[in-house]
């Protein structure tokens, strides 16, 4: 039997690969003139491959479509993923957070992995852009076209990605495909994405980076994410691990704000004993020497300026009101979002094919019968750390499995 792949990502070598181990005959249509474009940038260069970790916390990183891949990552765990990897000669090593990348520090090396095996199990690649899905007389998905060329198929696995990295070939290709054989594609927009602010003084700290804080995401004042770790702030707004992760959460339309807590450890009455132990040392400095002792350089001036002290004020003659002012504001430096940035610096596409019209057990159609969808085409994405990547390996793998099982 013989299978077409749209793609030649991470989801389609991986498919590629599997289904013709099982000796089906393969065929990848890739756009690129290589394979795994995208995927040798991911993780910085270094290829976040997966996240070693069980199936609850993997549920617990997808904020969206998290349900519909419990058969997928019951097929293809990330230890599974992990164990084919290395059987094919890439040593893999678990970093901060289960996160896991090849002993290199090099993406290539998996891309470079999968390329190999492709072509020892004879996968035939063609460099061509798919413009068409062929379906016959019964509504079955039979091939593709591309421009004036046609290739014939007996099932079709639709992964070409989403719309993120345009100049690596993502533009929405699967998503317009499966619209014009009636799939619902919910809207295309980019995720795990840095975010803009209305306030200037993110400027002002450009190039600062946060550890050990926490940052709240607000809609209509209702907080829908909340985590400690790290973050940076831009020429636009700001980044960061915990910026990226609550822009995954920012869906529909509202007034959206982000909220620091500089010292998460500490209760406001703590800090306020800490602020007065602080002025104990340099009781005739004025505020600028104090606020250096508790908050990098760089944010002491915005800082005075959201607490609307004079910065001449001396230490030892701020008053309580004027302390709980400072309190405040370290334990809630807010920002307005005012959008996050382009569609060409998220790390991932939210939206795509709707996953109720697909069968989660197969990744087949529920709508074309021959007709599969695997990786970052369907709209299902999840926060850093290698879950993404995970989505991708495990919905290819069950796509691949069905084609050769069917």
């Amino acid at each position: 039997m013989r299978t077409l792949i749209i793609g030649g990502g991470a989801a389609g070598c991986f498919a590629a690969v599997h289904a013709a181990a099982a000796g089906e005959q393969v065929i990848v249509l890739e756009r690129n003139d290589r394979l795994g474009k995208k995927l040798r940038i991911t993780g910085k260069g270094r290829c976040n491959v997966t996240n070693d970790c069980d199936q609850e916390t993997l549920m617990r990183n997808i904020p969206h479509g998290g349900r519909f891949l419990y058969s997928a990552f019951a097929a293809c765990s990330p230890q599974d993923v992990m164990a084919y990897f290395e059987s094919l000669g890439v040593p893999l090593k678990v970093e901060r957070g289960n996160r896991v990348f090849p002993v290199s520090d090099r993406a290539a090396d998996i891309a470079e992995a999968l390329v190999s095996e492709m072509r020892r199990l004879h996968v035939e690649v063609v460099h061509d852009r798919v413009t068409a899905l062929l379906t016959d007389p019964e509504g079955r998905c039979c091939g593709v076209s591309c421009g004036q060329k046609q290739y014939d198929a007996d099932r079709v696995i639709v992964a070409a990605g989403g719309a993120t990295y345009p100049l690596t070939g993502s533009e929405g290709d699967g998503c317009k495909l499966a619209a014009s054989v009636g799939h619902t594609v919910t809207a295309l927009q980019p995720s795990l994405v840095p975010l803009e602010t209305l306030e200037r003084d993110c400027a002002e700290m450009m190039g600062l980076s946060l550890k050990n804080v926490s940052l709240t995401l607000r809609r209509d004042a209702k907080t829908v994410f909340s985590e400690q770790g790290e973050m940076l702030f831009t020429h636009f707004g700001v980044s960061g691990p915990l910026v990226l992760s609550a822009s995954a959460h920012m869906e529909g339309e509202g007034t959206w704000t982000l909220h620091i807590d500089m010292k998460p450890a500490l209760t406001p009455e703590q800090l306020d004993k800490r602020l007065q132990r602080e002025i104990a040392d340099v009781p005739n400095k004025a505020l600028p020497s104090l606020l250096r002792r508790v908050v990098p350089a760089s944010m002491v001036m915005p800082l005075i300026g959201r607490c609307g002290i004079p910065a001449q004020t001396r230490c030892n003659s701020l008053t309580k009101p004027q302390r709980t002012r400072i309190c405040t504001v370290l334990k809630d430096f807010d920002f307005t979002v005012r959008s996050t940035r382009p569609m060409a610096e998220g790390i991932i596409t939210r939206g795509g094919v709707l996953c109720k019209e697909v069968n989660p057990r197969t990744m087949e159609s529920k709508l074309v019968p021959g007709l599969y969808f695997a990786g970052e085409v369907l709209d299902c994405d999840a926060y850093t750390g290698g879950f993404n990547l995970q989505i991708a390996w495990a919905t290819a793998y069950l796509a691949a499995r069905a084609c050769v099982e069917g």
